[in-house]
C-alpha cells in the first residue's frame, strides 16, 4: 500500500532591493511638471562654473605671461649683435642693395640679382648702367641710369621690361603695375614722361619755368593711373610751389593735359611727393606737410606747419616720418605723423645717419656701422653698432632678428644686451 506523504508549500518573497526605489524616485522624477533632475542640473551648473573660472584664469596667466615676455624683449634698449648666420654673395663694394618681397636686390653698374634671405640668387639679369639709381613700389621695382637713358623694370619673378628714353632721366618713380615716371632733362628742356612696361610712351608733358615751374618730384598712384608732380617756381620775386595732379583715367580724360587737381604754396619749396595708399599721397615742403586725400581727383585734406629744419623724410603705408635738426641744442627730434596728420610719436636723438626707413612699427636709422632703431611708441630699441658698414638692414620673422647687408654678403642678426 502506496502512503502519500503530506507537504506544505510556503511562496517566499525575496527582501526588496533599495536601488529599486531609488529607480522609482528617479523616475518619479522625470515624471514631474518640469521633467528635470533638480539636485543633479545643480551640481553641473556648480561644475560648469567652476571648469569656466579654471579657463578664465588660465587664459589670464597666458595672457600675463605673453605680455610680460613681450615687455620684456620692448621696453628695453639693446646695445650688442650677435651674428646668427652668414651667407657670403661675393665681395664686391660697388653693390647696392634694396629690401624687395622677402628678399633683396643686389645690382650694380653690370646688372641686378635678387636673393632670397640665405642669399641664394633667384635670378639675376646682366645690363650696363653708368650710375644706377633704384626705386620700389611694394611688387615692383626700376633701375634707372641717373643721366642716362635706360631704365629697367622688374617683380619679384624676374625683368619685367626695359624702357629707353630720349633725355637723360633725372628722377623716376615706379608704381606697382610697374608703370614708371620719369623727369627727363635736356638742353633747357625739361620733360615728365609715363612709361609702360614694354616701353611704349602713356603720357609726355613738357614743363617750362615760365609756365608749370620746374618739376622736383613725381609719383604715381599704386595703380599708374593718377600722378601727383611738385613744381617749383617765381612768382613776384617769392618762391612758390604747386602741387599738380594728373589722371589718365576717366576723371582726366575731358581736362587739358588731364590736369585734375592743383594746389598753390607761396613761400614753400614742395620737395618730396609719394603715395601712402590708393587714396592718400602727401607733399612735403620745407615748413610744412600736405596731406591730401582721394584717388582720382585728390584734395588737400591737412596741412601740417613745420618749424624746424627738415633733414630726412620717409613714409610707409601707415605714417610719414620727418627726422628734424633741433633749434638751439644737440641733436634731432625723430616724428611720426599719421595718415590724419596726427603726429604720434616724437623722441629727440643724438647722431648723425643718412639713411633712414621706417618698416612696420620700426624706424630704422643707419650710417657706417652705426644703427639706431626706434618702435613707433618711442622706446629706443636698439642704439650700438653692426660688424660691418650696413648697406641695407630691415627686420624678419623672430625675437629680435634682423638681416643685414653689408660689403661682405648678407648676415643674420639678432640684437642682444
Amino acid at each position: 500500500m502506496l502512503h502519500r506523504k503530506n507537504r506544505n508549500f510556503h511562496v517566499v518573497r525575496e527582501p526588496e532591493d533599495p536601488t529599486d526605489e531609488i529607480i522609482d524616485r528617479i523616475m518619479d522624477e522625470l515624471n514631474s511638471e518640469d521633467g528635470r533632475l533638480p539636485d543633479m542640473e545643480e551640481e553641473i551648473r556648480k561644475r560648469k562654473i567652476k571648469f569656466r573660472r579654471k579657463v578664465i584664469l588660465i587664459a589670464a596667466a597666458v595672457i600675463a605671461a605673453v605680455v610680460g615676455v613681450y615687455l620684456l624683449i620692448n621696453l628695453q634698449t639693446y646695445s650688442e649683435v650677435r651674428t646668427v648666420d652668414t651667407y657670403g654673395n661675393g665681395k664686391t663694394a660697388n653693390n647696392g642693395y634694396a629690401q624687395f618681397g622677402d628678399g633683396v636686390l643686389k645690382y650694380s653698374r653690370d646688372g641686378i640679382a635678387y636673393l632670397n634671405q640665405k642669399g641664394e640668387e633667384e635670378w639675376n639679369q646682366s645690363y650696363q648702367i653708368k650710375t644706377p639709381v633704384i626705386d620700389v613700389c611694394e611688387e615692383a621695382a626700376a633701375v634707372a641710369d641717373k643721366g642716362g637713358n635706360d631704365i629697367v623694370v622688374f617683380q619679384e619673378e624676374g625683368t619685367k621690361g626695359e624702357i629707353h628714353t630720349t633725355m637723360p632721366i633725372e628722377k623716376i618713380n615706379v608704381s606697382k603695375q610697374g608703370i614708371v615716371s620719369a623727369i627727363l632733362k635736356g638742353d633747357g628742356i625739361t620733360k615728365i614722361m609715363c612709361y609702360d612696361t614694354a616701353g611704349n610712351v602713356l603720357v609726355e608733358h613738357k614743363t617750362s619755368l615760365s609756365g608749370t615751374g620746374y618739376p622736383l618730384d613725381v609719383t604715381l598712384s599704386s595703380d599708374g593711373e593718377t600722378m601727383q608732380v611738385l613744381y617749383l617756381y617765381t612768382q613776384a620775386g617769392s618762391i612758390t610751389s604747386k602741387v599738380v595732379y594728373y589722371n589718365f583715367g576717366k576723371a582726366g580724360e575731358d581736362k587739358a593735359d588731364h590736369q585734375v587737381a592743383v594746389e598753390t604754396y607761396e613761400n614753400t619749396i614742395m620737395a618730396a611727393g609719394f603715395y601712402m595708399n590708393d587714396s592718400v599721397s602727401v607733399a612735403v615742403g620745407d615748413n610744412c606737410l600736405v596731406i591730401y586725400q582721394g584717388g582720382d581727383k585728390p584734395k588737400e585734406r591737412v596741412k601740417v606747419s613745420i618749424k624746424k629744419e627738415i633733414k630726412s623724410v620717409f613714409h610707409s603705408e601707415k605714417y610719414i616720418g620727418l627726422v628734424l635738426k633741433n633749434a638751439g641744442k644737440e641733436g634731432y627730434e625723430l616724428r611720426l605723423y599719421n595718415t590724419n596728420g596726427k603726429m604720434v610719436m616724437s623722441k629727440d636723438f643724438t647722431g648723425d645717419y643718412n639713411h633712414v626707413k621706417i618698416c612696420g612699427n620700426q624706424v630704422i636709422m643707419y650710417d657706417g656701422k652705426k644703427c639706431s632703431i626706434f618702435m613707433k611708441n618711442g622706446i629706443q630699441k636698439f642704439e650700438g653698432e653692426m660688424n660691418n658698414n650696413i648697406l641695407e638692414i630691415f627686420p624678419i620673422a623672430g625675437v629680435n632678428k634682423y638681416i643685414v647687408m653689408n660689403a661682405n654678403g648678407m648676415e643674420k642678426v639678432r640684437l642682444v644686451k
